[in-house]
C-alpha cells in the first residue's frame, strides 16, 4: 500500500528542500519494494538481472541455463536415433533368421524320400503288426541336413581320436606312426570340404537327389577306412588289454554305424543273452542287437523303439520288458527264453524284474542268420534305418544255447570271479567287426560304472 501511495504522499506533504536529493531515489525504490512484498504472498521470486547493450533486443536475451538445455535436448535426439538405428538392425536380424530357417525348410523337404510315419511297412518276410501302433514301421528317412550334422559330429570324434593318437606318438616318437596320423587327417579334411561342398549345393538348390545314394555311399565308405586306419593305430596302445575289456560306443543315430558279430548262431530251443548297456537316448534307445535269418528279418531282436517299451521278438512275436535303463548309467540285463510254452525271463543288474510265457512256443532260433549289434536289419544284414538305431554303449555282450541260474545272472551282474563266457557268443574283440565310425573303447566292468 505504500508504494501505490508514495508518489502522492511526496506530493502532498513534500520534503524540505534540502532533502529532495536524498527522497528522490527512496520514491524509485518503493515501487519495487512493493512488488517484492507481493511476491512474498506467493511464494518466493528471485528476479535474473541480464546485461543487454543499449542497440540490443531485449527479447533476445536469455537466461542463464538455456544452452544446457538445448545440449540435453541434442543428446537426446541422438539416444533416440541410436535407439531406432538398433531397433533397425534387429529388425534385420530376425529377417536373416527367418530367411535361413526357409532356406533349411526347403533344404529339408528336397531330401524327404518317404513320407509321414505312416503304417508299418514289412522288413524281412511278414513283419507283423504285432509289436502295437507303428512299433516296427519305419519313420520317414532323416532329412539330408540332419545326415550332414551327423556326418559332421562324426569326423569331430574322428580327429579326436587322431589327437589321442598324436599325444601317443610325442611320447614314443614314431616317425611311422606320426606318417600315417598325416595321411588320416588329409582324408579327414577331405571328408570336411566334401561336407561342405553337400551344404552348399543344399543352400543353393544344386542338390540331386538321385546322386544323394551315391554321394553318401562315397562318404561312408571313406569313413568305414578312416576308422580302420585309425583302430589300426590304436592297436599300439591296447596291445596289453584283455580281449574282453572293450565296449562299443555308438554316439549318433545313422543307418551307417554298426557292428557285427564274425560267428552266426546255431539252430536254438533255448537261450540267454546279457550285456552291459548305456544310453540316454530320447525317444528310444534304439536296437542293441538283432539277428536276421533268410526269410526273417526279425528273428531276434532287442529293440526299444519310440515311446515304446524296450521289447524282444522272436519270429515277429513280441513281450515287452519291464526295463527302466534309459537313464544314462551303466545297467547290466539279462533275458532267458525257452521254446517250451515260450517262458522268458528279465534281468536288471542281477535281479529278475519280470517273466511271461506263450513268446515264439515251440519253434527254434534258426541257424546261419546275421548277428548286428547297434542296427535292426530290414533285410538279411543290412536295411537298416536311423530311426531305430542303438545310441549309447554296450560291453560284454553274451550269449548261451541254455537258460542262466538266476545266481549265474547275478554272478555276471556284480562281476564274480565265477561269472562264465557265452558258449555261443563269447565277448572278445576278435569275434567283432565295427563298421561306420562306431568305436572300440577299454571298459572295466563294474570298476567304471557310472
Amino acid at each position: 500500500r505504500a508504494a501505490e501511495l508514495g508518489p502522492s504522499l511526496a506530493m502532498a506533504v513534500g520534503p524540505p528542500p534540502g532533502s529532495r536529493r536524498l527522497l528522490l531515489p527512496l520514491l524509485i525504490l518503493l515501487p519495487l519494494l512493493g512488488l517484492r512484498g507481493r511476491g512474498q504472498g506467493f511464494g518466493q521470486t528471485r528476479f535474473v538481472c541480464t546485461s543487454v547493450p543499449l542497440d540490443g533486443d531485449v527479447c533476445a536475451a536469455t537466461a542463464p541455463g538455456a544452452g544446457s538445455a538445448e545440449e540435453l535436448k541434442s543428446t537426446v535426439l541422438q539416444l533416440r536415433e541410436t535407439v531406432l538405428q538398433q531397433k533397425e538392425t534387429i529388425m534385420n536380424q530376425k529377417e536373416t533368421i527367418r530367411e535361413l530357417t526357409t532356406k533349411l525348410g526347403r533344404c529339408e523337404s528336397q531330401s524327404v524320400l518317404e513320407g509321414l510315419p505312416g503304417e508299418a511297412r514289412a522288413g524281412g518276410a511278414g513283419r507283423k503288426a504285432t509289436f502295437g501302433k507303428n512299433t516296427m514301421g519305419d519313420l520317414s528317412r532323416s532329412p539330408a541336413a540332419e545326415t550332414l550334422s551327423q556326418l559332421g559330429q562324426t569326423l569331430q570324434s574322428l580327429k579326436t581320436r587322431l589327437e589321442n593318437l598324436e599325444q601317443f606318438s610325442r611320447m614314443n616318437s614314431s616317425s611311422q606312426t606320426n606318417n600315417l596320423k598325416d595321411i588320416l587327417q588329409n582324408k579327414i579334411d577331405e571328408l570336411e570340404r566334401q561336407v561342405l561342398s553337400r551344404v552348399n549345393s543344399l543352400e543353393e538348390g544344386k542338390f540331386n537327389p538321385k546322386n544323394e545314394s551315391e554321394e553318401r555311399g562315397k562318404i561312408e565308405s571313406t569313413l568305414t577306412s578312416l576308422h580302420q586306419r585309425i583302430s589300426d593305430l590304436e592297436k599300439g596302445q591296447k596291445d596289453n588289454r584283455p580281449p574282453d575289456r572293450f565296449q562299443l560306443t555308438f554316439p549318433l543315430r545313422t543307418n551307417y554305424m554298426y557292428a557285427k558279430v564274425k560267428k552266426s548262431l546255431p539252430e536254438m530251443y533255448a537261450f540267454s543273452v546279457c550285456m552291459w548297456i548305456k544310453s540316454s537316448a530320447s525317444p528310444g534307445m534304439g536296437t542293441p542287437f538283432s539277428y536276421a535269418v533268410p526269410g526273417q528279418a526279425n528273428e531276434l531282436v532287442l529293440i526299444e523303439w519310440g515311446s515304446n517299451p524296450m521289447a524282444i521278438l522272436i519270429n515277429d512275436k513280441v513281450a515287452k520288458l519291464p526295463f527302466a535303463i534309459n537313464d544314462g548309467k551303466w545297467h547290466h540285463i539279462c533275458v532267458t527264453w525257452t521254446t517250451r510254452d515260450g517262458v522268458w525271463e528279465a534281468y536288471q543288474d542281477g535281479t529278475q524284474t519280470g517273466n511271461g510265457e506263450n513268446l515264439a512256443p515251440y519253434h527254434p532260433i534258426k541257424p546261419q542268420g546275421v548277428l548286428v549289434l547297434g542296427q535292426e536289419q530290414d533285410t538279411l544284414g543290412g536295411g537298416f534305418d536311423a530311426t531305430q538305431a542303438f545310441v549309447g554303449e554296450l560291453a560284454h555282450f553274451n550269449m548261451w544255447d541254455r537258460k542262466l541260474s538266476p545266481g549265474e545272472v547275478y554272478s555276471l551282474a556284480t562281476c564274480s570271479s565265477k561269472a562264465l563266457s557265452g558258449n555261443v557268443i563269447a565277448w572278445t574283440e576278435a569275434n567283432i567287426d565295427i563298421y561306420g565310425g562306431a568305436t572300440k573303447w577299454t571298459f572295466e566292468a563294474c570298476r567304471q560304472l557310472n
